[in-house]
This record gives structure tokens, C-alpha cells and sequence, in this order.
């Protein structure tokens, strides 16, 4: 939820917060500083993260109200890292956090933290998010160290040069072993995409790993960058992910969706790759359908 409110006479001239507090009575004056700490402030469109700031008559002041199980404070250390070298990194998404900051967060996304350990290393390079896992999937994600890199990874991404395995645990059992997708995915709704004309082109080979009690461990290989392309494809396939309730799938712990493993070549043909392991309750979940991922 987003509110919004113009700087009244009254206001003019407060600090941020007391200020906020006059304009939108109905947070406390605690959310207000966390809602400002952790990126979800904006005056006049700019991000502003200092409470102190004073206030100016007609100013448009916006805040982003998010969920307090939602301010999770994360770092990346060297020894977090699955593959770092002098162009690239790459980081464990964990589940539950989003890529990349919103009009809610800054602090507390993969975006930020990144961006944090650069500066750690002396770098004055920007976080830049060139792929994107959706916040309820879990695994790898690759960040350029700088323009250079980022030109190259997001020409491979274009071009379907990337070679990405994600594993996705479905509530039923595939009538094939191994099947291919190859159906356009449109926007239906604020939240929802699906196979449907017109649509962008979409394709997806999936391959099953391990069948349990009522459950299948699927791989999965997307040929093409769609956003939620596997959730969609699953789905299309009768086949949604366990925990991933928008296209039907049941509950669970959480989206039982898993980036894998990531692959590529550098400019001068360097092998790069990450593999990703799975969370605790991933691998309970699985445990619980009788697949030991072990």
C-alpha cells in the first residue's frame, strides 16, 4: 500500500517524520522512520532516507507500507558468495525477498545487499539487477562488477545464451518424462500471465528428476527469459508448483520453485557457472513426498 499526501502550511518546515506523522495520523511515528530506513519514502518522486529532512509546503510525500516480516536485514559476505571473480558474482536468492528494490523497499532486497558488499570491495559500481528471480523463488542470481560485464551477460540473456536449471517440485505425476512447452505467455492481469495470443514467444523443457508419494521433482530448462515463464508453463501443463497458490498450486512452506545452476561464457570464452543449494524447507517439503534430494 502506497499513501500519499501534500506538505500542508502546517507541515511545512517539520522534520520528515514529524512531518509524516501530521500528514498520515494513522501510522505510528516508529513505522514511520522504519518505512524511511528501509527505502519506502519518497518526496517529490526522490528517495529520501534521512528523517531529518525538512519538509517544504507543496512537496508530495509518498510512503510504502509493507508488512514488518518483510524487514529482513541482509548481508553478503565473501564466504556467502557462490562465484565471484573479477567481473561477475553471483549470490543464493533466498525465498521470501525480492530482487530488487520496489516502491516499498530498498533495504532488505538482493539489490541493495549487493550493492553493499561492492562498496565493501572500494567499488563505486551500481548493483545492476540484469535477470530477476520473482520473491517467492529461491536460488541463483548473477550481478556484473561492471558495464562491461553487464553489456555481455545481458546480450547472452537476449540471445538465450544462458544456460539456466531450475527445479520445481509439481503435486502430480507427468504423464511424459521428459515434455517441452513451446506456447506464447501474456499479461492477464496486475499479477497473473498465461498462455494466451497475443503473447510473447515462450519455451520451456522440462524433464522429471524424481517421482514421490503424490509429488514430482521437475527440472526445468527455459529457453527464454518470460516473466513467472515457468510457473505459467507448469500450470499450462496441469502441472502447478506446490506453494505457488496464483496459478493453483498447493500449499506449502513455500513456492517450491529453485534456480538451480547458471552457465556462461565470458568475452574471451571463460567458463563461468554457480550452482545453488536448496533451502531447509525446500528440502523438507520434498522430504515430506517421499523425495530425498540427498
Amino acid at each position: 500500500m502506497i499513501l500519499k499526501a501534500a506538505v500542508t502550511a502546517e507541515a511545512a518546515g517539520m522534520r520528515l517524520d514529524d512531518g509524516a506523522k501530521l500528514l498520515f495520523p494513522e501510522l505510528s511515528k516508529a513505522q514511520i522512520r522504519r518505512i524511511i530506513d528501509w527505502g519506502g519514502c519518497t518526496i517529490s518522486e526522490s528517495l529520501v532516507r534521512v528523517a531529518s529532512r525538512q519538509l517544504r509546503e507543496g512537496d508530495l510525500v509518498a510512503l510504502g507500507v509493507m508488512e514488518p516480516e518483510r524487514c529482513v536485514e541482509i548481508v553478503y559476505r565473501k564466504e556467502d558468495l557462490l562465484f565471484e571473480d573479477g567481473g561477475y558474482l553471483a549470490i543464493n536468492k533466498a525465498a521470501g525477498i525480492n530482487s530488487q528494490r520496489t516502491p516499498y523497499q530498498l533495504k532488505g532486497t538482493v539489490e541493495y545487499a549487493v550493492e553493499c558488499y561492492l562498496k565493501s570491495l572500494g567499488s563505486k559500481e551500481p548493483a545492476r539487477v540484469i535477470h530477476r528471480l520473482d520473491r517467492g523463488t529461491s536460488g541463483v542470481m548473477f550481478f556484473p562488477k561492471h558495464k562491461k560485464a553487464a553489456t555481455h551477460i545481458s546480450y547472452l540473456l537476449k540471445e538465450g545464451k544462458v544456460e539456466k536449471v531450475y527445479w520445481a517440485l509439481v503435486a502430480d505425476v507427468p504423464e511424459q518424462e521428459e515434455w517441452t512447452v513451446d506456447a506464447p505467455i501474456a499479461k492477464l492481469n496486475k499479477f497473473r500471465y498465461g498462455v494466451a495470443l497475443p503473447g510473447r514467444e515462450a519455451r520451456t523443457a522440462f524433464r522429471v528428476i524424481s517421482a514421490g508419494k503424490g509429488a514430482t521433482l521437475i527440472e526445468a530448462h527455459p529457453f527464454t527469459g518470460r516473466t513467472h515463464q515457468i510457473r505459467v508453463h507448469l500450470a499450462h501443463s496441469g502441472l502447478p508448483i506446490v506453494g505457488d497458490a496464483t496459478y493453483g498450486g498447493e500449499h506449502a512452506l513455500r513456492m517450491m520453485l529453485h534456480c538451480r545452476s547458471m552457465a556462461f561464457s565470458t568475452r574471451d570464452g571463460k567458463a563461468i557457472s554457480a550452482t545453488a543449494p536448496v533451502d531447509r524447507a525446500f528440502r523438507q517439503v520434498c522430504q515430506d513426498h517421499g523425495i530425498d534430494l540427498d
